[in-house]
């Protein structure tokens, strides 16, 4: 949602222990999201298969009806009838400032799912655990470690969740870790650990930062990715996502960490072009050709 208007005109500083607003809004867009669907759609853009394990509210049916339109399979989608699916509800002033509030739902209940269920069901290559409900993340993370999958830990918007002793039992559950930079001075803060403790446990530690590029971290040396070129910047909302969803599909495809990290900035400088998380398109052809454009090497096919 825009107000039309900028929110200090009709915010007054001296009342603000008393404050009582109303923002009339003439335009309302609702864009499917969430970091799980956001990133089985870029997967599914990349001719990958994500299968999405997630909780919803009795209210998902044309979010349900979108994924399967896209070909994102609900196997493992599972509704909660007793509640909304989470959901985020923003107005934006003509500054650019933002006025947020959110409602996680059956987030909250993401638990009930268990990786052993579509382990049992499918051949899993590799997960991620991307922010959710704070015992689904905790249980989803000990599940896939136990079940022996390699995964990327993703701790986004999840950071006020967890305090320094969860951060140390993810990160040596974890294959990778994957973070923004504001996110990484957070972790290196409540762990005590810097970049050598942590490479002890993951493979790989992976730090975006932005219109500066991405760095992965593995015992054998840091490899910078520089950012893509986006064509116009529209909505950042979901780069991260596609960024991660770029990380899943060279690891599914065993490609080499500096090939897997120009796709994901690729595939997060798509993104930013289009308004919402899942609007973005491309073929095959069109993404090898921006592929080579920006990193100035052909982008070779995928094994098997």
């Amino acid at each position: 949602m825009v107000f039309e208007d900028r929110f200090r005109n009709h915010i007054l500083p001296d009342k603000i222990h008393m404050l009582n607003v109303s923002f009339l809004v003439p335009q309302m867009r609702r864009e499917y999201g969430g970091c799980g669907g956001n990133i089985a759609y870029n997967l599914k853009l990349l001719g990958d298969t994500g299968y999405l394990m997630a909780t919803v509210g009795r209210d998902a049916g044309l979010y349900l009806q979108w994924m399967s339109d896209n070909g994102i399979p609900t196997d493992f989608v599972r509704v909660i009838e007793s509640e909304h699916t989470a959901q985020g509800f923003v107005t934006t002033d003509l500054d650019d400032n933002q006025i947020w509030a959110f409602h996680p739902g059956a987030m909250q209940q993401s638990h009930v799912n268990e990786v052993s269920q579509a382990a049992r069901s499918q051949r899993i290559k590799v997960g991620i655990v991307a922010p959710d409900g704070r015992e689904g993340m905790i249980r989803h993370a000990a599940q896939f470690a136990a079940a022996g999958i390699p995964f990327i830990f993703d701790l986004g918007q999840a950071m006020p969740l967890f305090d320094g002793e969860h951060l140390k039992t993810f990160i040596t559950q974890a294959t990778y870790l994957a973070l923004n930079d504001y996110e990484w001075q957070v972790v290196q803060q409540r762990t005590g650990w810097n970049e050598s403790q942590i490479l002890k446990h993951v493979q790989a530690l992976i730090v975006t930062r932005g219109a500066e590029g991405s760095e992965i971290h593995t015992r054998e040396g840091k490899i910078v990715i520089p950012a893509a070129r986006p064509k116009a910047v529209v909505d950042p909302t979901g780069c991260g996502d596609a960024y991660r969803a770029g990380l899943l599909h060279g690891l599914l495809h065993g490609r080499d960490w500096e090939t897997t990290g120009r796709i994901a900035s690729l595939l997060g400088a798509i993104k930013i072009e289009s308004r919402g998380t899942q609007n973005h398109r491309f073929t095959s052809d069109e993404f090898a050709s921006r592929y080579r454009d920006n990193f100035g090497t052909p982008l070779l096919p995928v094994a098997g």
